[in-house]
């Protein structure tokens, strides 16, 4: 496997971990009956558990993304050691951002997913 598959395969782990803390901090302040339920009625979730949420979310649409140019890139036999250095950035800044999100340090957190824009970018640019 590329190391750009392994850094997918790490983002996608971590999109998982992510699910899981977003889920258990969401459980401890409205409770298992509720997110059992048809959430017809759930209050907005706040603190952080409303961090871990949207940390949660803004993962999956930048996910979307990379996983379309790691497969791209793959499929088009153009992955390189530049394509494995995008692919690394994204994934340590992605790690960054969710660390970051969770303890709630807004413009690092911003730094943080600006960097993995960067690693998206440098994919990005291999292909043409």
């Amino acid at each position: 496997m590329s190391l750009d598959l392994k850094y997918l395969l790490f983002s996608v782990i971590l999109t998982f971990v992510q699910v899981l803390i977003a889920a258990m901090a969401a459980q401890s302040q409205v409770g298992l009956s509720t997110l059992a339920g048809n959430r017809d009625s759930v209050p907005d979730l706040t603190g952080l558990a409303g961090r871990a949420k949207r940390a949660h979310r803004n993962m999956i649409e930048n996910l979307v993304l990379f996983t379309a140019l790691v497969l791209i890139a793959a499929a088009a036999g153009k992955a390189n050691a530049a394509t494995a250095m995008g692919a690394a950035i994204f994934f340590w800044a992605r790690l960054a951002h969710a660390i970051i999100y969770l303890i709630g340090i807004p413009w690092l957190r911003t730094l943080a997913w600006a960097v993995s824009v960067i690693g998206m970018i440098i994919i990005a640019v291999q292909l043409f």
